[in-house]
């Protein structure tokens, strides 16, 4: 079985500055800090073009 969330290992917080905080779950198409929970959307598409 997948997991899903996945660490984003070696990334820092904007919000809160912690780093190795951050966490993606791909299935709710979010990044989430766990030590100050500031979040934020992703796009998942992928179709774009420039």
């Amino acid at each position: 079985m997948h997991e899903l969330a996945y660490l984003l290992d070696g990334l820092r917080c904007s919000a809160c500055l912690a780093e190795n905080t951050l966490w993606m779950d791909l299935a709710a198409g979010l990044v989430e800090c766990r030590a100050c929970g500031q979040g934020a959307l992703i796009a998942l598409d992928g179709g774009e073009e420039l």
